[in-house]
């Protein structure tokens, strides 16, 4: 048997090859991902006339963040946004995961938790819908708009349109495969 002294080296160059070809791949799903969900976001923005649509992903069991944001202005910023750990708890998260959709025109007025309604007020929300984003393996993410600058009436169209705007996101392979 005769060693070649080149296998070696052609192996690991080919190894190396085959991980940034992973690692590419990889980079190029989450692209696409992201370029889908600030289309989402925009388009539900304009089109709801609101100051706020934003994405709350969760990264691990009802733990989570604002990892997308389309803003009228940039002062109504949430980007980061962890929410209430107090306030988000197991019942809500059950009643999102059976799809509970939340509508609500004027939180001022609304029965609300008052640690909820505190949350929304620190940030600026007057009001506020929020639509589930489930896919198979459960509650990925809360799609969410905000209306800052005064009451807004959620019309059943409204709510049709972040419904569509959330099952785009949960039919979409890049978020099935994140």
């Amino acid at each position: 048997m005769q060693i070649h002294p080149h296998s070696e080296f052609n192996h690991s160059r080919d190894r190396r090859k085959q991980g940034l070809q992973i690692l590419l791949d990889r980079l190029v799903k989450r692209m696409q991902r992201d370029e889908l969900v600030r289309q989402t976001t925009n388009q539900l923005r304009e089109s709801l006339q609101v100051d706020r649509v934003v994405l709350y992903y969760f990264y691990r069991e009802w733990q989570g963040q604002v990892t997308f944001e389309s803003l009228s202005s940039q002062e109504f910023s949430i980007l980061g946004s962890t929410g209430p750990d107090d306030c988000f708890n197991n019942e809500y998260a059950a009643l999102y995961s059976a799809g509970r959709v939340k509508a609500i025109a004027d939180i001022e007025l609304e029965p609300i938790q008052s640690c909820h309604r505190d949350f929304l007020s620190n940030l600026q929300v007057r009001a506020n819908l929020v639509v589930p984003i489930l896919i198979p393996r459960g509650l990925w993410g809360l799609l969410v708009a905000h209306h800052c600058q005064g009451p807004h009436y959620w019309s059943s169209s409204d709510i049709e349109m972040m419904q569509t705007g959330a099952q785009t996101l949960a039919t979409d392979r890049n978020i099935l495969e994140s």
